[in-house]
């Protein structure tokens, strides 16, 4: 039998990861397509919606790796895997074949759905989403996740925060796992549509909810916590691929 094909949006990079515990460093991102989330303000939409599923391509991981071996020039770096839910797709042999090569890899899922290859990943970033996202946590999914890893890759929690109502929910996952280190980062109410990336960020607004975290974070002695941009809005706005 043939190995299953990953269905994949999009391959981009090298670039800089622009969020979370590996922000700043240089990276190949591969989207993959597909997710079983709908958060109500997805910044990949492109990547989630069913609709756009014709613009997602079933590749093997021969062909991925073609694509990111180019990107790279060959040499090691990390390879990011976002989606959507790349948790939903098979990328267990990717994973493998890559660090033949030399490579890392990090993977973001909001923690609805185990995999055993999550052991194998190099950084696995849980982002369970708060209530600003219309999305609910299943928090018996979340910990399979967790038990999956096994301790093996660097695990973090990474929480985007809207509102107060999402701040009390970030601070209640901080509380359940606090062995895990902790990002929070604020949200982008302005995210692009699906099918354009030219919708401008209203950068001020984001500013603002920047700041009002930072006094929040202090003001409550959360000394844990890590209050991040995400950089490549910052740098780049809406725009793909960068």
């Amino acid at each position: 039998m043939e190995p299953p094909s990953i269905r994949v949006s999009e391959i981009f990079g090298p670039t800089i990861q622009g969020e979370g515990v590996l922000i700043g460093l240089p990276t190949v991102f591969v989207r993959t397509g597909g997710c079983d989330y709908r958060c109500s303000w997805c910044d990949s939409l492109h990547a989630v919606d069913n609709r756009f599923r014709g613009d997602w391509q079933a590749m093997s991981v021969e062909q991925i790796w073609e694509q990111v071996s180019a990107l790279s020039g060959g040499e090691p770096l990390t390879v990011s895997l976002s989606g959507g839910n790349p948790a939903i797709q098979p990328l267990g042999e990717l994973i493998e074949f890559g660090h033949r090569e030399g490579y890392r890899f990090a993977l973001e899922t909001q923690g609805s759905v185990a995999r055993d290859w999550f052991s194998t990943l190099d950084t696995l970033v849980l982002s369970p989403k708060p209530p600003s996202s219309q999305m609910s946590t299943d928090w018996a999914r979340f910990e399979a996740c967790l038990a999956v890893a096994q301790g093996r890759p660097l695990t973090v929690l990474k929480l985007v925060v809207f509102d107060d109502e999402d701040y009390a929910y970030a601070k209640d996952a901080a509380a359940r796992y606090p062995h895990l280190p902790v990002y929070l980062q604020p949200g982008n109410h302005t995210p692009p549509s699906p099918d354009r990336d030219d919708v401008i960020v209203d950068m001020t607004g984001v500013m603002r909810r920047m700041k009002w975290l930072i006094e929040k974070v202090t003001q409550d002695r959360w000394f844990d916590a890590r209050v991040l941009p995400q950089l490549h809005m910052l740098l780049w706005g809406n725009t793909r691929g960068v």
